[in-house]
């Protein structure tokens, strides 16, 4: 009997399948431009496709969330990930980790690592539920989470620590909590990027979220209401003009002065957040480090 021989199409199946971690974790690759170009490769074809990003989606237990949570990685294809720098990206109001690649983040990121503008680094994200990232239900607390958890999961994994956090619209207002709580703990990150960010002026509006027990509590937690709590971290902002949360955003801009604060044409939507991401890899390459 002589060889088998497989189709491209069950080549790209078997590569871009679920593959098994040495902890016994169950890890989904998707398939990417380094996929196709092994296989194009294997074939004789000379064509080199564009450099994609490589994702990997894990379900992990959350003892901060007494529950099990997708924890992604959005990473550079080719690079390599022993002690490569993370930052945390939190995704907005019902989203989760499989859907935080808000603009394309990954991919913008691996392009410019393609093309050497920018050193390697990759983003984590994780479920958080719909509570602006903080300890709203008892006993479920994504921010506990985010500080106590993740530093382990991507120690174990072999990354680096979480340099730097990037929020989309409530992942936004929850990078600025993080970075607030890290800079209480006297370990403050080295950078945070917002995108149109969730930054709500009146209780009654923040109320229809139902994240917050009461207005009291909103108060002691919206960045509006402490500017200065992050410390050190470099802060970058960027927003649409057309945002809902404009009003807010050009506050925080106005009496913050962040490292970046950008406001340009465009809403609160994909289309604007498209425009943004080569600014906010940009910025945040100049923070990463690679752990050693």
């Amino acid at each position: 009997m002589g060889e088998p021989t497989y189709s491209r199409r069950t080549l790209l199946a078997a590569i871009g399948a679920v593959v098994a971690t040495a902890t016994g974790v169950a890890t989904y690759v998707s398939s990417s431009s380094a996929t196709e170009q092994q296989v194009a490769t294997a074939e004789g074809l000379s064509r080199t496709p564009a450099a994609k990003p490589t994702i990997r989606f894990e379900r992990v237990y959350s003892a901060a969330r007494r529950r099990e949570v997708t924890l992604s990685f959005y990473l550079p294809t080719g690079a390599s990930t022993r002690g490569l720098p993370m930052s945390i990206l939190l995704h907005g109001l019902h989203g989760d980790a499989r859907h935080a690649n808000a603009g394309d983040l990954a991919g913008v990121l691996t392009s410019a690592v393609a093309k050497g503008s920018v050193p390697a680094f990759g983003f984590v994200a994780v479920d958080g539920g719909d509570n602006y990232w903080h300890e709203n239900v008892p006993g479920d607390d994504p921010m506990a989470m985010l500080l106590d958890e993740i530093p382990s999961w991507l120690k174990e994994r072999g990354y680096g620590e979480p340099f730097a956090v990037t929020g989309v619209s409530m992942g936004g207002f929850g990078a600025l909590l993080y970075a607030r709580r890290r800079a209480e703990r006297g370990d403050p990150i080295a950078a945070a990027a917002t995108v149109s960010p969730g930054l709500i002026t009146t209780w009654p509006e923040m109320a229809k979220r139902k994240a917050f027990k009461n207005e009291a509590e909103w108060t002691s937690l919206d960045p509006l209401r402490h500017l200065d709590s992050t410390g050190p971290t470099a802060l970058g902002v960027w927003i649409g003009d057309h945002d809902r949360f404009i009003e807010g955003t050009r506050r925080f801009i106005r009496e913050v002065r962040p490292e970046v604060g950008t406001v340009k044409p465009g809403g609160h939507d994909d289309e604007f957040y498209r425009k943004v991401t080569p600014d906010v890899v940009q910025f945040l390459a100049k923070y990463a480090k690679r752990a050693v």
